[in-house]
Parts: structure tokens; sequence; C-alpha cells
């Protein structure tokens, strides 16, 4: 007994000695700054973005980190579906095809997933970056197809992705270019992939016939990559 508590000792007191601020470490290896989507993702950054999901000011400070340009929504029902804590996002460093709304917290997750997983995968494959983004929005208020319960759409929490459009101008889409064995199909596996590690949720072709022509991606409970 006396040597596991010792043993607890010795594994706790780093925690400690940074959260009472004695150790001063780096912000993206302290597990209570907040997330900056400017750094290199790490071990940290799944319990940062869990941890903005249930704190405004966190998520509001992480989101000010970003190369968004975003405006805040004002809480209240919308349609009939109530919108919390939620930005239109206007641009990035790319563009969009429209402006979307959605929650803080899936606002930086698209952030990180811009940054460090799709703009890299562009490189990777094209050598070039990606300039504009094609979608079909974001917040609907209506239910998941075939279910009585509420989308993550409904409260501005997911995002669908149609394609891509690269410096050159060459235009990638989900729906032609997914059953391809090119360029244009591993790019697109890399960026669901990339996906995969910044929302909670990415559902894709291979998910069902529904999603043949984008990516959805959300930040709700469920993790799940198809």
């Amino acid at each position: 007994m006396r040597k596991f508590l010792l043993l607890v000792l010795i594994l706790a007191a780093p925690v400690v000695a940074i959260w009472r601020g004695w150790w001063d470490v780096p912000p993206q290896w302290n597990p209570w700054a907040p997330l900056d989507v400017r750094l290199e993702p790490n071990l940290l950054t799944p319990l940062k973005l869990i941890r903005l999901q249930q704190d405004r000011e966190l998520c509001a400070q992480a989101l000010q980190s970003s190369a968004l340009r975003y405006s805040a929504v004002a809480d209240g029902p919308v349609s009939g579906c109530p919108i919390e804590n939620a930005v239109r996002v206007q641009a990035s460093e790319l563009a969009f095809s429209g402006s979307f709304v959605a929650t803080c917290p899936l606002a930086v997750a698209y952030a990180m997933f811009e940054r460090h997983g799709l703009q890299p995968a562009a490189q990777a494959v094209f050598g070039q970056p990606v300039t504009r983004i094609e979608h079909f929005g974001s917040f609907a208020c209506r239910n998941i197809a075939g279910s009585t319960r509420r989308s993550q759409h409904a409260s501005a929490n997911a995002f669908d992705i149609a394609g891509f459009r690269l410096r050159d101008g060459r235009r990638i889409t989900v729906a032609r270019d997914w059953k391809g064995d090119d360029d244009a199909a591993r790019f697109l596996r890399l960026v669901h992939d990339a996906a995969c590690g910044s929302f909670n949720t990415t559902l894709g072709p291979q998910y069902n016939a529904a999603h043949h022509d984008h990516f959805h991606v959300d930040m709700g409970l469920y993790r799940m990559c198809r």
C-alpha cells in the first residue's frame, strides 16, 4: 500500500506543480492553458477540445487564436431550434462558398482541421494550398433522416463539406472524385482522415448513400469516423 501511495504522489506531483503554476511548461503541454489553434496538435489537444465545449470563455480564447473571420450570433431559437454560443464564419485564410453559422466548438475544430489537416494534405498531394471550400451549410432545424432525434445541424453543431478549389483553379468534389484512384481521390481520403482527428463525428461516402457527395462533420457527443 505504501508503495502504491508513493507512486500516486510521484505521478501527481508534476500535475499539481503545473496547475499551481510552480512549474512553467509550454502552453501546448499545459492541460489548463487555453487551446491555441496555431500550435501543432498533441496528446492534450483532445482534452482541451473537450474542455472548451463546456466553457464559453475557453472556447472564445481558442477561436481568437485562429485565422477565422467571424461575428457573434445571439443566443435564441431560430425556426424553432435553439442556437447557443455560436458565430457566423465568413472566411479564414481561404474562402467559403458562403458564410455559415457554427457553434464555437465546431468553429474551433474546423480551424484546427484547416490548419493542421486540410492544408497539409493539399501541400502533400498537389504542392499548393486550398483557396476555397464548397459546402452545403451548417444550420438546419431538422431531425436526423429517418429518425425522431434532432440532427446536430439543428443546433449549428454540424457542417457539410462538398468540395475544394486549389490555388491553380482545380476543383475537387466528393461526389465526383471520391471513387477514383488518382491524386484527387488520395487527397480526399487524407482530408477525411484529418477530419476524423479534429471533429467528434466524420461521415463520408463510405458511411451511406446520403453522404455520397459530402463529408458531414460535427461536434456531437458520439465519436464516429466512417
